[in-house]
C-alpha cells in the first residue's frame, strides 16, 4: 500500500524535531520493535556491529571496570549486551529507553545482573547527578526531540571525567560516495524497512531524519555547548557515519 501525503508529511515533520518528533519516534519504534534487530543487520549489510564495537572501545570503560554505564536511547540493547561481555568489566550498564516495547525485545541478550532496562526519556533521566562513569548512544541521538536539552541532560548524569560516546548515521563527504548514499539510503532502504517491519513510514523516516541532524562538526559543537571538553570525532566507512567522544570535566 503506497504511502498516504499525510504519513510522508508527520514523517518529514517529526524528522525536524520538536515534541510532534517525540511521539513519533516513541510510537515507531514501539511497533518495528519486533524486527528491529534484524532490519539493521540486513540493511547495514551487518556493519553496525563493528561499528557498535569500535563505539564502545572508545567509551574507556576500562578506566573505571566497577563503574555504572548508561546506554541512552538503547533500544533492543545491543550496545549494554556488548558492553557487558568485554573482558575485565565488572560493573554495570542501565539501558534506557522511552519505548518499552524496544527494551522488552532486548530481553535475554545480557544477564540481569549486569543489564538493567530502565523506561526513560533521554532529555529527563532517572539517575543522580555525577553518578555514571560513562554513557553511549548508538543511532539515537538524532531521534531526541530536544538534542541540547538531552546533551545537557546527559552531562548532568555523568561523573567528572566521564567520557561520553555517540555513535550516528551522517552524510558522506566524498559526492561519488554520497550518490550512491542517497541512492540506497532514500530509495532502496525505505522500501525493504517497509516490506520487512511492516511499517510504511519508520524507514522513510529515518533518512529524513540524518539529513535534519547536524553535521559533524557542528555535533562537535553542540557537544561543548552541553559543557562537554575534549570533544573529538572520526568518520566511519567512508563517511556513512561517525563516532563523537566527550569529556565532563
Amino acid at each position: 500500500m503506497p504511502v498516504s501525503e499525510l504519513e510522508t508529511e508527520e514523517a518529514q515533520s517529526a524528522a525536524a524535531g520538536g515534541d510532534a518528533k517525540r511521539a513519533y519516534v516513541q510510537r515507531i519504534f514501539s511497533q518495528i520493535a519486533p524486527r528491529y534487530d534484524l532490519l539493521n543487520h540486513l540493511l547495514s549489510f551487518n556493519i553496525d556491529k563493528a561499528w557498535r564495537r569500535t563505539a564502545i572501545a572508545a567509551l574507556g570503560w576500562e578506566r573505571a571496570p566497577n563503574g555504572v554505564y548508561v546506554d541512552l536511547c538503547a533500544g533492543t540493547l545491543d550496545v549494554a549486551a556488548e558492553l557487558s561481555r568485554r573482558p575485565g568489566f565488572a560493573g554495570r550498564v542501565i539501558g534506557a529507553d522511552f519505548a518499552e516495547p524496544m527494551l522488552r525485545a532486548g530481553i535475554g541478550k545480557a544477564s540481569p545482573a549486569i543489564v538493567s532496562p530502565v523506561v526513560a526519556d533521554a532529555v529527563d533521566l532517572p539517575f543522580p547527578t555525577n553518578a555514571a562513569s560513562g554513557a553511549i548512544v548508538a543511532f539515537g541521538i538524532r531521534n531526541v526531540a530536544h538534542l541540547d536539552r538531552g546533551l545537557r541532560e546527559i552531562h548532568r548524569v555523568l561523573a567528572p571525567g566521564a567520557r561520553f560516546v555517540i555513535l550516528e548515521f551522517t552524510t558522506p563527504r566524498s559526492a561519488f560516495v554520497r550518490g550512491l548514499y542517497h541512492l540506497y539510503f532514500h530509495h532502496i532502504l525505505p522500501q525493504i524497512g517497509a516490506l520487512v517491519s511492516g511499517h510504511r513510514t519508520a524507514y522513510a523516516y529515518l533518512p529524513r531524519s540524518v539529513a535534519n541532524f547536524p553535521i559533524e562538526e557542528k555535533l562537535a559543537d553542540r557537544m561543548r555547548s552541553a559543557g562537554f571538553v575534549d570533544v573529538n570525532w572520526r568518520a566511519l566507512t567512508f563517511g556513512v557515519a561517525a563516532i563523537h567522544t566527550g569529556m565532563k570535566l
